[in-house]
């Protein structure tokens, strides 16, 4: 029993540094979420480190492979994430919101393509290569949004961005990750 508690306290201080968290359309996130340390070289204000984690299981029954618990997450990283307090105000914090809110939008569309995919005999393959385009996406995605709103200074497009996405989180609720 002791042997346990210290292999669970190693873990518990080594995983310690990579808390996160999921989205959820009841949480806006705020700046004491960000707990990372500024980058004084570059000129951005703020930065918010997200990302879609992506888990199965499966079995392999007469040759065939079976996928069971995929399990897709939008994700923010506290410890990754960071601002400079000088620098920011709320519009500033629904800009980096709305990076998370595309996190989650891709989120729901790798879910959809995993719902929407016939896959073969090769399913682990084929839905890693579906995390990977996906990924893809989110990045130019996450990078378009910076460029045509000039990271957040152009009001009109930050709130054509705003819009759009959030009517595309709406067109994909059913995608939306079940909460027990």
């Amino acid at each position: 029993m002791i042997r346990f508690f210290i292999i669970s306290c190693f873990f518990f201080f080594l995983l310690g540094g990579n808390d996160s968290f999921s989205w959820h359309e009841n949480y806006k996130l705020s700046w004491k979420d960000y707990k990372g340390r500024p980058n004084t070289n570059i000129d951005a204000v703020a930065l918010t480190a997200s990302g879609i984690t992506f888990s199965y299981s499966g079995t392999k029954v007469d040759n065939k492979q079976i996928a069971h618990n995929v399990l897709i997450e939008a994700r923010f990283y506290p410890e990754k994430s960071w601002f400079k307090p000088e620098n920011v105000n709320p519009h500033i914090l629904s800009h980096e919101q709305l990076h998370f809110d595309i996190t989650e939008l891709y989120a729901r569309k790798f879910r959809k393509r995993i719902a929407e995919t016939n896959f073969t005999n090769n399913i682990f393959s084929e839905m890693n290569k579906i995390n990977d385009k996906v990924n893809q996406e989110l990045d130019l995605v996450q990078n378009k949004y910076d460029i045509e709103t000039n990271h957040s200074i152009n009001p009109i497009m930050q709130k054509k961005w705003e819009e759009h996405i959030h009517n595309e989180l709406k067109k994909l609720l059913k995608f939306r990750k079940n909460i027990d």
